[in-house]
This record gives C-alpha cells, structure tokens and sequence, in this order.
C-alpha cells in the first residue's frame, strides 16, 4: 500500500532500476507515515561508509506523541544488503547518475522506501515529455468527439 510519493521523481529524472530498502523510524514516525504525512521531496539517498542514508526527507511529528524534541527532517539510516550498497556506489559514481527516493510503502506491515537508480533530465528533455502528454491528450479528445458524430 502506498504510503508517500515523491511526485517530481519521474518528472526530474529518468529512473531505470527499483530497490526497496528498509528504513529505520522510531515509533512516532510510523504512525505519522501511516496517516500519510510527509514528504520525500528534495530527499536523497546518500552512501557513507558502506551504509545508506535516506537524507532531507520530511517525515511531520505525529500529533498524538510526545516528541519535544523531534527533528521532522532528520537522517535516516536505510536497511540493504551489502551487494545491493555496492551496487549503488558503483551506479551513483557515475556522473548524471543518482540515487532518489521514490516512495514509502506498507509491505507485509513494514515500511518500505523505494529507491529509484537514474539518470538526470535535462530541460530539454522534461519540455519534449510535456508536450509529447499534451499531444496525446489532443489526439484522444479529437477520437472521442470523431466517434461522437458518428
């Protein structure tokens, strides 16, 4: 079950592999994932001494916990096995590549993220893609009005 969604992920880049971590939270965090409130945008995943971090990703303080002093924007350490890091490393070394959060999911009563592996866009490429949808949505309000006069 999704949870959370980095909506501009697919807009900014052009992602060509999936990996599902585990994501270390504390018990506050969970709940408020649970009720569907934060945000990955602006996050990044990040490896630091064969570990993966989740870094930058919004996770708001659960209104019900007593969290005085939570940091809503904290590092969070994400759970891979070791081929899967050195994997990573090997594909975020090269230039353009990166590693982005995609989305928080519920699997089997866990919280999941999934990291996207891809290339950048460039402005030129994210202005073809717009107008390629744009185009597609002309030529499927042409057919249906076709059809209707028929």
């Amino acid at each position: 079950m999704l949870l959370l969604k980095n909506k501009k992920a697919f807009h900014q880049y052009e992602i060509f592999q999936k990996i599902q971590a585990g994501v270390v939270l504390i018990g506050s965090e969970v709940k408020s994932l649970r009720n569907k409130s934060g945000s990955l945008a602006g996050s990044y995943v990040k490896v630091v001494g064969n570990e993966l971090y989740l870094i930058g990703a919004q996770i708001t303080p659960y209104k019900f916990a007593d969290n005085t002093e939570y940091d809503p924007k904290r590092t969070r350490k994400l759970l891979v096995k070791k081929k899967e890091i050195f994997n990573i490393m090997s594909i975020t070394e090269k230039k353009g590549w990166a590693a982005i959060p995609i989305s928080f999911e519920l699997v089997k009563n866990k919280i999941k993220l999934t990291i996207g592996l891809g290339k950048g866009k460039q402005e030129f490429e994210k202005r073809e893609v717009l107008k390629n949808r744009a185009l597609k949505r002309e030529m499927q309000k042409e057919m249906k009005n076709v059809h209707l006069k028929i």
